[in-house]
């Protein structure tokens, strides 16, 4: 039995559910042991024999078998969950503090020959703030990632729009620290002597030295266009949340819950196709992101200025972004109900013990290609509730898929005009048609 197989390659990590590696070795073997069992039932071996001369109940034998075994699967990878977590939550604060000391090390390198410079200090001291502060929130987050946490939306995947306003809100951040740090460290321009400097050291780093007051340095005229930029991304990142949330209210969009946040998220959709929209967006605002970053380091006594051309660009990436969020749609939907018909079988009304195939689209909504939201789906036939049954092939499964669903229609079903309608495993539930049961 594969759910057995399951638990027995998983007791070492469910005795250790903190471990990590453990965790997903569990998993990793659970899977494998669906992955052969559902193989092995494509191939008709493994049918007990009471049932298996009975087609309708050797298949629904195998619907309930493989739909224990995903949730075997599903179980191990919930046990898995909190230690996957907490090892990407050390990984953030690695990545934070190791971006700190690669920032260390290039001053230290930049400064040979040069001296050691007041904005040589000043970023240090910003950098070292800020890696306190992001630790601080990874700790306070820690049982949903850390750093990872206020990326991640509902569904339990990664955010385009909440990354990419992260990464803005997090450059601007750092730019207000360094110049406040700055002039703290340096003081007004009449306390560092700036005109000796000027004129015994022009041209040297000791000229770079010299400080300006706090209105050039965070004056509005050249920081227009970094505040329009953050201003764009954080009115996409609330509207896409707007639209989402309207869409599912409305029934127009199905969310699956993932069963981890992953680094494709951010280029892909909730079926892990690469989408356009994303990947635009994303590859657009990081090169005005990173244009921006280079404009502080090489000018970083004022805030880095963005240029309105580039603005205008962030700003079509963005109108792309929400057009495609505002233009998805994956309602399902019943087009028609017919008499399932295998080869041999007269033509016929449907008859109760019968197979319907139920004919539409949007019956799997991405993301809901796992077997086990497979097994969340629901027929409805009048006061009726049918579990579509799991009928695997190898690499797959040839019911339900996401235009057509294959039921036996139930024997409580009276004779009589029925209503057909499926609930999906978003729980959306779709459009309603009639059918006629014949005795």
């Amino acid at each position: 039995m594969a759910v057995q197989e399951a638990r027995q390659h998983g007791e070492h990590a469910t005795a250790r559910a903190g471990c990590a590696h453990c965790g997903r070795t569990g998993h990793r073997r659970a899977v494998a042991a669906f992955l052969a069992r559902r193989d092995e039932l494509a191939a008709g071996h493994g049918v007990p024999a009471a049932v298996a001369h009975s087609p309708v109940a050797a298949r629904q034998w195998v619907s309930d078998e493989l739909a224990q075994s995903a949730r075997a699967v599903t179980a191990h990878g919930r046990a898995a969950g909190p230690a996957r977590l907490d090892l990407v939550r050390r990984g953030g604060l690695r990545a934070v503090w190791g971006a700190v000391l690669v920032l260390l090390l290039g001053q230290a390198l930049t400064a040979v020959g040069a001296g050691w410079t007041g904005a040589r200090t000043a970023g240090l001291c910003t950098a070292l703030v800020l890696a306190a502060l992001l630790s601080a929130a990874a700790h306070t987050h820690r049982a949903r990632g850390g750093l990872l946490a206020p990326l991640t939306g509902e569904d339990n995947r990664l955010s385009t729009t909440r990354a990419v306003a992260a990464a803005w809100l997090l450059l601007l951040s750092f730019s207000l620290l360094f110049l406040a740090a700055r002039l703290q460290l340096l003081g007004p321009p009449a306390e560092t002597g700036a005109g000796s400097e000027a004129g015994t050291g022009a041209g040297t780093e000791a000229a770079a030295e010299v400080t300006v007051s706090a209105a050039t340095a965070f004056g509005p005229t050249r920081a227009a266009g970094l505040l329009t930029a953050l201003a764009l991304v954080a009115a996409v990142t609330v509207t896409a949340r707007l639209v989402v949330t309207t869409g599912i209210a409305a029934g127009r969009l199905q969310k699956v819950r993932a069963d981890r946040p992953r680094a494709a998220d951010l280029l892909c959709d909730d079926g892990g196709r690469a989408c356009l929209a994303d990947v635009q967006y994303l590859l657009v605002s990081g090169t005005v992101l990173l244009l921006a970053a280079v404009g502080l380091a090489r000018n970083p006594v004022r805030l880095p200025e963005v240029p309105w051309s580039l603005v205008l660009l962030l700003g079509v990436s963005a109108a792309w972004h929400l057009a495609a969020k505002c233009t998805e749609d994956v309602r399902p939907t019943i087009h028609s109900v017919v008499r399932s018909r295998e080869a041999g079988d007269l033509d016929a009304p449907i008859r109760t013990g019968d197979d319907i195939e139920i004919r539409g689209r949007g019956f799997v909504p991405p993301g809901a290609g796992a077997p086990d939201p497979l097994t969340r789906l629901v027929v409805r036939i009048g006061p009726v509730h049918a579990h579509v049954p799991l009928v695997p092939v190898p690499g797959g499964f040839a019911n339900p898929t996401d235009t057509s669903l294959t039921v036996p229609l139930p024997a409580d079903v009276e004779p009589g005009r029925a209503e057909v309608s499926v609930v999906t495993a978003a729980g959306v539930e779709t459009n309603r048609v009639t059918i006629d049961v014949v005795d």
